[in-house]
């Protein structure tokens, strides 16, 4: 149990001091010049007291600065690629499907090897370039600059981000032009929304991209009734053959088996995989004929669009299982098992749309029982979808009961019903935030609790939902505590992954009244700061 030292107890109360008599105005990291530009509370990396906050970078943030000066590579563009990849996760050194390690993805497999350029460019060893941060990105921002090179980028064309598209497509090492385009979009679209996560910021900003050649690729990000239609800058996407919302493009006939299904076989299942990996990537790995696995479908994290890559009448290798794999429809959703930031509502939503209209199509139960996780297959050695994967929305998505008919939202803010005692702190530090602020304390060995009031308008079962920016330096177990009908009960949330958006901690038998319904608990043997933000109550 970690619990704040005298001195540490100190300087967060002479800073609430100065916070309650109105000095502090603007919560982002400046360098310490007045009161007024000091970050409202203990950078959670650092675990200064507030008053001695720097405007020192996360080792992140550093180690993007440093290789991005090292090889003289937009440091901005470096972001947005590795964000692409990765969401600027190096899991602990754990390869992705196709044998990509840390932040940057460097591939070490028969078809890419750009884990063992980056150890030629940087005399790095390998197994270092694998697991240390710092040296992956290094690693990774080696090779793009190599690729610039190769294409001839002078001093002068370096200076725009917009002249490494190329480069940056060729950095994915797609299988073929159309998707080397859909990488390198992937990559310049963040650059124009932004980034800010594990304290590394990107400032949206207009790049203009120089396609090249590649403008004239197959746009999969269009969709088309047929296959004469043209795009402003290049031909239309091919819709799927299945399932008309989702573009077509083909696996390698070497991951799956041409088949007859449902003459040959019955389609009685879907089974949900995350991909390990990225959606681009993902794609270009099943139509690389060593791969040797596949899926019908894949799904991307940001909006939700899905390409068909084995027709349903076929046997993907998806399931590690001959006759799961026999007679179920895989799909493929990008991203991480471990980093609940990958699956967005939008995501969500629209493989929930594709699962509907397949289970009324080849007659799939709406239920558990017809839709299953990847560790739910006999014999399976995956762990995917994961605990971070949200079956309750997701199958009330598919059933068509995603729509609520009672809601509210209580924010920390919200006036008369949120309570916490003066143990817990104010800030806005994280663009994360629900609303305009969120609250913070130390965990320590008593409950203190931050409490959300509700006015629940029947007896009966509802979804609890949080939000909360997520730190590496939040709290790696916090306990939301639920006053349901029969006690309280306590849900663990890891808050160091997952924040800046809904994120259901499950259903509830909740009484009728107005009351304290849910609330966030100080007495944790998680490390770091315990986060209260905001709650949604939902029926």
């Amino acid at each position: 149990m970690s619990i704040i030292d005298i001195s540490q107890e100190i300087a967060v109360a002479c800073w609430r001091h100065v916070c309650e008599r109105g000095a502090l105005h603007d919560s982002r990291p400046h360098a310490i010049s007045s009161p007024r530009h000091r970050d409202p509370h203990p950078h959670p990396r650092r675990r200064r007291p507030a008053w001695s906050q720097t405007a020192a970078e996360s080792p992140l943030a550093t180690a993007f600065a440093k290789a991005a000066q090292t090889h003289d590579v937009p440091r901005d563009l470096l972001v947005a690629l590795a964000y692409a990849e990765t969401h600027l996760d190096g899991h602990d050194g754990e390869p992705s499907a196709s044998g990509g390690y840390g932040v940057m993805h460097l591939v070490s497999n028969p078809t890419n090897h750009s884990l063992e350029q980056a150890e030629k460019l940087t005399g790095i060893p390998a197994d270092k370039l694998k697991t240390d941060d710092a040296s992956n990105i290094l690693g990774g921002a080696a090779v793009l600059r190599a690729h610039a090179d190769a294409l001839g980028l002078d001093e002068t064309a370096r200076k725009d981000p917009g002249r490494w598209y190329k480069a940056v497509a060729k950095y994915g090492n797609a299988s073929s032009p159309e998707l080397a385009r859909l990488y390198a979009d992937a990559v310049y679209e963040q650059l124009g929304l932004g980034i800010d996560i594990r304290g590394v910021r990107v400032a949206p900003q207009e790049v203009t991209a120089d396609r090249g050649e590649y403008a004239k690729a197959r746009d999969l990000n269009a969709r088309a009734s047929d296959k004469s239609g043209q795009a402003a800058d290049g031909p239309v996407g091919i819709a799927s053959p299945d399932y008309p919302p989702a573009a077509w493009v083909a696996a390698s006939s070497s991951n799956y088996r041409v088949s007859n299904r449902e003459t040959s076989y019955n389609i009685d299942r879907v089974v949900i995989h995350v991909t390990q990996g990225s959606y681009a990537g993902t794609i270009s790995w099943f139509q690389n004929p060593s791969a040797q696995v596949s899926a019908h479908y894949v799904v991307r994290s940001s909006d939700g669009a899905i390409t068909q890559m084995v027709r349903d009448k076929d046997v993907a290798w998806h399931a590690g299982n001959s006759s799961y794999n026999n007679r179920s429809i895989g799909i493929e959703h990008e991203g991480w098992v471990n980093d609940a930031s990958w699956f967005t509502d939008a995501m969500y939503r629209s493989s929930a749309a594709l699962v509907r209209y397949l289970c009324d199509k080849y007659g799939i139960p709406k239920n558990r029982t017809g839709i299953i996780g990847h560790s739910e297959v006999p014999g399976a050695t995956h762990t995917d979808p994961g605990s971070n994967w949200n079956w309750t929305t997701y199958m009330n998505y598919v059933t068509g009961g995603g729509t609520p008919t009672w809601q509210t939202t209580v924010d920390n803010a919200t006036a008369g019903q949120f309570t916490a005692s003066e143990n817990w702190g104010t800030s806005a530090y994280s663009s994360q935030r629900y609303g305009t602020n969120y609250r913070f304390a130390e965990p320590v060995a008593a409950s203190d609790p931050a409490w959300y009031s509700a006015t629940i308008p029947s007896a009966g079962t509802y979804q609890i939902e949080v939000w909360y920016p997520a730190d590496p330096g939040y709290n790696s177990s916090a306990p939301y505590i639920v006053a349901t009908s029969s006690g309280n009960q306590t849900v663990y949330v890891d808050q160091r992954s997952g924040g800046g958006s809904w994120r259901s901690i499950g259903t509830f038998s909740l009484n009728a009244g107005t009351y304290n319904v849910v609330a966030v608990s100080r007495w944790t043997g998680g490390t770091g700061l315990v986060i209260a933000d905001a709650v949604r109550i939902s029926r």
